[in-house]
């Protein structure tokens, strides 16, 4: 007797890669085009899944959860992020939830060396000088960034991207520290040369940049807030490529407005895609749309890590990046 194959609804068009692989190993419905499942869709589709693969753009809520049938057993997200899922109502109705830890490691963090760069260097201020012809020939005192050897890192988060950071930054000449509810094993901060600070306060006076890769909790909402802008050196700058909602995003306006701070390098925002005007209007700030990890290669591994968990609830067996324990 031939196996029934599991319904797995995806709410967003992967690689395509991804997509063929899915649908050689599921009954899967994919999207038919760019844009993010409707609302309405979303809560039909939940209806007859046994697996919803979802993106971060997804609310995963109480309602979701709620309209699920009874065959719904997995949440696949696809993505390490998971803050848009309700995991209590999750747990609650015994759904696991899954996502893609580690894949994008690597590519978060050198986005976030590209950001460093591009703020100290002033890199986009030279790239539309150039695309605007205004370029007059090299000058002693022309687009004067500054070095990044020999600065002072500080990292808020020291997990796996944090530490990926660190190991760039040392390569670069920085000074790595380090705030992180817990200090590291002293073989790895020697091995990342990071120093760390038990007071988040203490470090941000002393930073020459502050990289936040630390997620996004109820602990960590606004952690940088007016009060710790304010401790800054006013020739400090700081990068975001974890989540927008850990710094207060019009007090950081304010900060870069008045020169508390020199400037700032963002590829996530407090309000998504809906960041304020004024951001976008600030010529000390560079503002990326959340590339962090943007790579075919990440993208196509994270969809790996979503079938294995799929493949392994399907066998019956527990998912190796399992957020939530299953529900006996």
């Amino acid at each position: 007797m031939t196996k029934q194959r599991l319904s797995v609804v995806v709410t967003r068009r992967l690689p395509e890669a991804v997509e063929t692989r899915l649908g050689e190993l599921f009954d899967v419905v994919l999207r038919p085009d760019a844009e993010q499942m409707p609302r309405a869709e979303l809560l039909a589709a939940v209806k007859s899944a046994d697996v919803l693969v979802s993106t971060l753009n997804d609310r995963i809520d109480a309602e979701v959860f709620e309209a699920a049938g009874k065959r719904l057993k997995l949440i696949a997200n696809y993505g390490a992020g998971y803050d848009h899922i309700d995991v209590e109502q999750a747990n609650k109705h015994g759904i696991m939830v899954t996502n893609t830890p580690g894949v994008v490691t690597e590519d978060t963090a050198d986005m976030t060396m590209a950001l460093i760069l591009a703020v100290t260097r002033r890199i986009p201020d030279g790239l539309s000088q150039m695309q605007r012809g205004k370029w007059e020939g090299w000058s002693p005192n022309a687009m004067l960034g500054g070095r990044v050897g020999g600065r002072k890192l500080g990292i808020l988060g020291m997990g796996r991207i944090g530490q990926a950071v660190a190991r760039r930054a040392k390569a670069f000449g920085m000074e790595v520290h380090y705030h992180n509810r817990n200090p590291l094993h002293p073989e790895i901060e020697a091995r990342h040369g990071a120093t760390y600070w038990e007071s988040l306060d203490q470090m941000l006076a002393r930073m020459d940049v502050l990289s936040i890769n630390c997620p996004h909790t109820p602990s960590t909402f606004h952690l940088v807030n007016a009060r710790r802008l304010k401790l800054m050196k006013p020739d400090a700058v700081i990068v975001n490529t974890s989540r927008g909602e850990v710094i207060d995003e019009t007090a950081l306006v304010q900060a870069l407005k008045d020169g508390a701070i020199a400037g700032a390098g963002l590829d996530v925002y407090e309000g998504g895609e809906e960041m304020g005007a004024e951001l976008r209007n600030l010529k000390n700030v560079v503002m990326l749309p959340h590339m962090g990890s943007a790579t075919v290669e990440g993208r196509i591994e994270m969809g790996e890590k979503v079938i294995l968990n799929i493949k392994h609830v399907e066998d019956g067996h527990k998912p190796p990046d399992l957020v939530l324990p299953q529900i006996s």
